[in-house]
């Protein structure tokens, strides 16, 4: 490889190299932090598809939601991290099913469909899919965001209420609902509209859950619907 040459065509290659870091700005910054992040690492070196499998294992490990033989629905499941969880806890008599717009690659113990959870189809096809009703319906979606905070809580949270009135179509009495929300405001609205369908409703932010981060996770137990509801199993 040649030696750069002094003069013109050193500024030209300053000049590329430093109009490519401000295009890439945001994209070094998330780099960084991902190289830098433990739970990263950590995932890599445990074998989890994503950081994000540390937070429903600190969830469980605390309220011990996730339990052998249940039935589990992972809406917007890909790339899985969430499900190789809930396969591991709910065993060999359980089933899990992941649900998502993109085709996730196979995992032991975990039935994939690739569909949008808002197609009609849906909760009927997952409780054939899980042989019954689910006992715990659980997302860690996220909207796409746009950089402006009330715009991107307001999708989150719009997320989130679709996944709760999907989770009323599958859940059985009894069953639970975990989901990703974001603080801004309209998240105790949320909350109050589960209490109404679950026994007990909590905000929860597991330690993965990066501190700088408006993330938070809603967790509703001992739902009161489902019965008379459902189709047979």
């Amino acid at each position: 490889m040649s030696t750069p040459k002094s003069g013109s065509g050193t500024r030209t290659l300053k000049q590329r190299v430093k109009t490519a870091h401000k295009r890439s700005l945001s994209s070094q910054k998330w780099l960084e932090r991902q190289l830098n992040d433990p739970y990263v690492a950590r995932a890599k070196r445990e074998g989890y598809r994503s950081r994000a499998a540390f937070k429903l294992l600190e969830i469980d490990e605390k309220y011990h939601i996730l339990k052998p033989g249940q039935r589990v629905v992972d809406l917007g499941a890909a790339p899985g991290g969430w499900s190789q969880i809930a396969a591991r806890k709910v065993g060999p008599k359980g089933k899990v099913v992941g649900i998502d717009l993109l085709p996730i690659d196979p995992l032991p113990g975990v039935e994939f469909i690739q569909l949008d959870f808002l197609d009609e189809s849906a909760p009927a096809r997952l409780i054939e899919m899980l042989g019954g009703p689910a006992d715990i319906v659980m997302s860690d979606m996220a909207a796409n965001t746009t950089g402006h905070k009330k715009t991107d809580h307001l999708r989150i949270m719009g997320l989130a209420e679709a996944a709760i009135d999907f989770a009323r179509e599958i859940l059985a009495p009894g069953g639970a609902f975990i989901a990703k929300v974001f603080q801004g405001g309209t998240e105790s609205q949320l909350l109050a509209d589960l209490k109404r369908d679950f026994a007990t409703v909590r905000h929860v932010k597991p330690a993965a859950s990066r501190a700088d981060s408006a993330e938070l996770y809603v967790m509703a137990t001992g739902f009161r619907g489902g019965a008379g509801k459902m189709p047979p199993a």
